[in-house]
């Protein structure tokens, strides 16, 4: 037997908000696939799937927009999904090692009353700003990319003008 959820109740199951869960479905991003007779939004496994897949996509920094294309064109598996957000976490888990690593050999030295070498901090502040870095450089390239995505709209959108105005 298939099992179905209400909006709220799959709101409380992916800690997701109703809101964001009917905006998802007013975008057409997300829609469950029956409702009621009273027409409730009804869910069920396979748009769990899917919805899965979107906040993976998020959490790897695309847009909706480009969430949206993503599933409609099927350029990425759900497994091939699942596993970009495991390498993404993976390396986040391998900085985030290496800054707790350089804390903790910190932290011994102090508890041993052995005064601290500026090596070991400069090591851990390069840790940290090694981690730092690697966020703003991802952050940076996603901008960029929806800044390409803007100008390219912005080009049709005057191009279009343009030919309409030569059309007159």
């Amino acid at each position: 037997m298939t099992r179905h959820w209400k909006v709220g109740d799959l709101a409380k199951l992916t800690g997701l908000t109703v809101r964001t869960l009917r905006f998802y479905d007013q975008t057409g991003l997300f829609s469950p696939s029956s409702q009621t007779e009273s027409g409730h939004r009804l869910y069920d496994e396979s748009d769990l799937s899917r919805l899965q897949q979107i906040v993976s996509l998020k959490e790897l920094g695309l847009s909706l927009e480009e969430i949206k294309s993503v599933l409609n064109d099927e350029q990425f598996s759900p497994l091939e999904i699942v596993n970009l957000q495991m390498a993404r976490i993976k390396d986040h888990m391998k900085r985030q090692q290496q800054i707790l690593e350089q804390l903790q050999h910190v932290s011994k030295s102090m508890q041993r009353n052995v005064p601290v070498t500026v090596e070991d901090f400069t090591e851990l502040l390069q840790a940290m700003k090694k981690s730092h870095e690697k966020l703003v450089v991802e952050r940076r390239m996603s901008w960029e990319h929806r800044l390409n995505i803007l100008g390219q709209f912005i080009v049709q959108e005057e191009q279009q003008s343009k030919d309409e105005e030569d059309l007159q």
